[in-house]
């Protein structure tokens, strides 16, 4: 006998076979399983994605839309030009990395090889500008001004210039009519980043990495609009890159236009203007500080007083946006941002903050009659207020007597609203306040909008301060162990205020609300803001949202969506109270601090209120600030550094206004001199192709209105054929000419002397 199977197989072969098959079983069910997972399940996912292998994307950048003047003036548009761009892919393809493309290609273009390289590097958290913040996938942009010559050389010699490519392409362009720069408030635009893309994919106005997009101003504000949609036509391509035939496309649909409530001639006369009286004010003499005044930037703004609409909003100092079109150059870009050049790009209107003055004085009355003074009642407009051993002096210590609340703005006299202050501070519990204190004069600036953004629509508006109690208490919170530390009881007096700070910095002592009183202390404002207050005066007491938008039109026309005026409150005033006040600021203009810069206006015919305002900064030279209304508009004016409001500001804001209304220095008004005698009330036409007609706007509109201001023309209309309303305040309001009325002594502000 043996224990061989009949097979002839021993155990030990037998499982080892049988094993073998398990396995070959297991492979093929894996493979199969596999196969069925591949094919059928994600069968359809994998067909899309190896389609898609196949199929090419070219790019239609959409028209971007134009932004118009309240006539149809182009303010933003496009133009044609021939731009040269690069291949960051194709240059990287080379051994050099494209550095002999780039050195080769500066030669042709006449720009140094630095200047092109910096161009195409990515920026990043260690690269400074110039650089590229746009995908790195599309062409960049080296320069959008290559003449047809420099277009052909490239394009004849493409062997020559691996990556380069030179093609026509509608460009941005900010044309400054009639010298009109508008910058601070278009803004720029820049190259679309990969985050940018990221964040905006899953909206319903997703970004290509072609597109360029707002960054500040109009342009960011109104970007989805503006941006249009851009076409996208696909092709089938073979393995090697052949096209086979067109798969779909998508046509490219050009922006919206926007029509804003601005005039580019206004704007260019309020921006002149500005100009002309910073460099006045630099030729005066500040006796504070023995030296000129430095009057470092300035903002003005024009606003519709029915309805918050911007007609003129300039800021100073001031760039040109076209340095942004093509990419910055980084002399530009230093010129723009650095430590000297005082920041160009920041839209002062809007967001420089400062103490106001007294043009805060209108809401400090309007809050001592919510206490109970009454408007007509009598207040002591002494030389000085003592508050305990501390004397606060009236503006060079002028002594009116007893006068009403009227009477105090007409003469700005800072002592009257001392004592209401300081009054109101002593039954609030003084140093130690009651559980509830009512705090009249901070919560009525509260309803008046200060402390918060108006609502323009203008991106990064700052929200200026009211120094309230919970304010201090936040401030104190952050800045307590600073001020301990540095602080000396008998050190200078920058360190005897931070000793007082340490102490009870978190209190309101009588000698913050005696300053703050008159828009001195910690008070910061906009001018934006207090724009939107003197309209709502003028308007009867509606505060409206600023807007810079008057209407977004379809680029064929047919759709078109105004935005209307809306308001964010009501003044805290009653209408007697409002009427009392909206005299008193006419009795400025006529027989007050501003008098003298308003000699010769025609007063019954257009009727003006006015305010100065002076405020005093710690380090610095005083503020100008000069705020006015008529029935039409409302003007705000400030120059940092610039000294009195009615002796830098006035004489700019009066040309304004003559310039609105036709009004020579002599009080003749000529019509067909009036560039806006009344605001603009409906859009630009549109012609029946979508395009909008525009009227011609000569070269230089200030240039124009300095000329006749200086010499009317004859027939002109005789403002009431008698005696201006306006009486004389100082010998200056009898100069005739313009260059003297600008440049006249620094007239009377509101300014506190600090002791």
């Amino acid at each position: 006998m043996t224990n061989i199977p009949e097979t002839g197989r021993t155990p030990r072969v037998q499982i080892r076979l049988v094993v073998i098959q398990i396995l070959v079983l297991s492979l093929l069910g894996t493979l199969g399983g596999r196969l069925w997972y591949l094919q059928i399940r994600e069968g359809a996912a994998y067909a899309k994605e190896a389609s898609g292998n196949h199929v090419q994307q070219v790019v239609e950048p959409a028209v971007r839309g134009s932004i118009l003047d309240a006539r149809g003036v182009p303010l933003a548009d496009n133009e044609t030009r021939l731009v040269v761009s690069a291949s960051r892919t194709d240059l990287l393809k080379q051994k050099d990395d494209g550095k002999a493309v780039l050195t080769k290609l500066a030669g042709v273009l006449g720009m140094s090889a630095e200047e092109v390289t910096q161009k195409v590097r990515l920026c990043d958290a260690k690269t400074p500008q110039p650089c590229w913040n746009g995908s790195p996938y599309q062409p960049i942009p080296i320069t959008d001004e290559a003449t047809a010559k420099q277009a052909l050389q490239i394009r004849e010699r493409a062997e020559d210039f691996p990556g380069i490519t030179a093609e026509p392409e509608a460009v941005r362009r900010y044309p400054a009519p009639g010298a009109a720069n508008t910058a601070q408030v278009l803004g720029y635009l820049s190259p679309v980043t990969d985050e940018e893309i990221t964040k905006a994919q899953d909206t319903d106005s997703p970004y290509l990495r072609s597109d360029q997009v707002g960054r500040s101003g109009l342009e960011r504000q109104y970007d989805k609009q503006l941006r249009g949609k851009a076409g996208v036509t696909r092709y089938e391509v073979d393995n090697l890159g052949r096209v086979i035939g067109q798969a779909e496309a998508d046509a490219a649909q050009p922006g919206s236009n926007l029509v804003t409530s601005v005039d580019a001639r206004v704007q260019r006369v309020a921006e002149f203007e500005l100009n002309e009286a910073m460099k006045a004010a630099r030729k005066e003499w500040d006796r504070n500080t023995n030296e000129r005044y430095k009057a470092d930037s300035g903002a003005v703004v024009v606003m519709e007083a029915k309805t918050g609409r911007i007609v003129a909003m300039a800021s100073n100092p001031t760039y040109d946006p076209n340095a942004w079109v093509g990419g910055i150059s980084a002399k530009d870009y230093k010129r723009l941002t650095g430590k000297s050049s005082n920041y160009p790009l920041l839209n002062r209107a809007i967001q420089g903050q400062a103490a106001p003055g007294s043009v805060f004085k209108v809401v400090s009355t309007a809050a001592a009659v919510q206490a109970g003074y009454p408007f007509d009642g009598r207040y002591n407009c002494s030389s000085s207020y003592s508050v305990g051993g501390q004397v606060f002096k009236n503006f060079e210590s002028q002594n009116h007597g007893p006068i009403s609340l009227g009477r105090a703005l007409e003469v700005s006299c800072d002592t009257v609203y001392y004592g209401l202050a300081h009054r109101e501070w002593q039954k609030d519990g003084g140093i130690n306040p009651k559980k509830k204190p009512k705090d009249f004069f901070y919560r009525t600036a509260h309803q008046f909008g200060l402390g918060a953004e108006t609502g323009i629509d203008l991106p990064n508006e700052v929200s200026g301060r009211v120094p309230d109690r919970e304010w201090k208490q936040a401030y104190w919170d952050a800045n307590k162990s600073a001020w301990c530390k540095t602080g000396k009881k008998d050190g200078s007096y920058v360190e005897k205020i931070a000793y007082e700070n340490c102490l009870e910095g978190n209190k309101m002592r009588a000698g913050d609300e005696i300053n703050y009183s008159i828009g001195q202390g910690d008070t910061l404002v906009t001018p934006i803001q207090m724009a939107t207050i003197y309209a709502a005066i003028s308007n009867g007491g509606t505060l409206y949202d600023p807007t810079v938008g008057k209407a977004v039109i379809s680029a064929d026309g047919k759709s078109v969506k105004e935005i209307k005026p809306k308001s964010h409150g009501k003044l805290p005033v009653s209408k007697q109270t409002l009427a009392q006040m909206d005299d008193a600021l006419a009795g400025v203009a006529t027989r007050g601090t501003a008098a003298w810069r308003f000699g010769g206006w025609p007063q019954d015919k257009i009727q003006m209120h006015a305010k100065t305002g002076t405020a005093e900064v710690y380090g610095k030279q005083t503020t100008s600030w000069f705020a006015t209304y008529t029935k039409d508009y409302a003007i705000v004016m400030t120059i940092s550094q610039g000294g009195t409001g009615s002796g830098a500001s006035g004489p700019a804001v009066r040309n304004i206004y003559d310039a609105l209304y036709g009004i020579s220095d002599d009080g003749t008004i000529t019509p067909k001199n009036a560039l806006l005698p009344t605001p603009q009330k409906g859009l630009p036409t549109i012609k029946t192709d979508g395009t909008i007609a525009s009227p011609k706007i000569s070269k230089d509109p200030a240039k124009e209105q300095q000329a006749f201001q200086k010499a009317p023309e004859e027939g002109a209309v005789a403002a009431g054929g008698s005696q201006p309303a306006a009486t004389v305040a100082s010998p200056e309001a009898n100069r005739d000419t313009r260059r003297r009325r600008r440049r006249g002594p620094r007239g009377r502000g509101s300014r506190r002397v600090s002791s």
